[in-house]
């Protein structure tokens, strides 16, 4: 059951994308719900699993490979958008390039831990500070809370220019420096995130990512 709600999600997410793209501008403001229940079915994936005993690592990989797919999808679309919308803030292409690196990077070490040692995806971080970071809840749900204000605030603003044109004209300098808060703190808190699992990857696999680091260290 769990598994179908997070394939319902990416199923809703197509939709998303498609009124994002085709929609009036009116369609466009009440896919921002849309794209809101998008993100609260991310968390009742979970709640079924845990209730209904159907945890499992499969499940737990599939639930991450779903966040990543809404996450990385939100940020191209977005950033695709921008360009064809005038009077609408751009959002640099720098920015879905750091987190389709840095997703890449992070959940290749993660199926290599959950391959090698049968871990669940967040059990391999190992330093207090980086298990806070990564596999905390409180950073973990503070991390997702921030996208989604970002994706929705991004969504919200899109069709104002054609919705309320005066509006637009006295206030969008605030809109979009909200938008651009939203953003940067998201991507400050995704390198953030990354940096615990590679660290500690690196450090494991030391030996083999660096040849005579261990016995330069030793001799010292």
């Amino acid at each position: 059951m769990a598994n179908l709600i997070t394939l319902s999600r990416l199923l809703l997410l197509i939709v998303v994308v498609a009124v994002a793209y085709y929609g009036s501008a009116l369609a466009q403001l009440f896919n921002v719900a849309l794209l809101i229940f998008v993100f609260v079915t991310d968390g009742l994936d979970g709640y079924v699993a845990r209730k209904r005993n159907e945890t499992s690592v499969f499940g737990a990989m599939f639930d991450i490979a779903g966040d990543r797919i809404v996450e990385l999808t939100m940020w191209v679309v977005l950033t695709d958008l921008a360009y064809f919308t005038t009077n609408i803030h751009m959002i640099p292409i720098w920015v879905p390039l750091v987190f389709v690196i840095r997703g890449t990077v992070v959940d290749t070490i993660r199926a290599n831990q959950v391959t090698t040692a049968g871990m669940s995806p967040f059990a391999a971080i190992r330093g207090p500070v980086g298990q806070w970071i990564v596999g905390g809840k409180f950073m973990r749900i503070f991390y997702a809370v921030l996208k989604a204000h970002a994706f929705c605030w991004l969504l919200l603003i899109r069709p104002l220019p054609e919705l309320l044109p005066s509006f637009w004209a006295n206030w969008s300098w605030l809109l979009t420096g909200i938008g651009d808060t939203f953003v940067y703190l998201s991507v400050a808190i995704c390198v953030v995130r990354a940096l615990p699992v590679v660290g500690e990857f690196v450090y494991q696999e030391r030996d083999s990512l660096l040849p005579g680091f261990g016995d330069s260290n030793a001799d010292s």
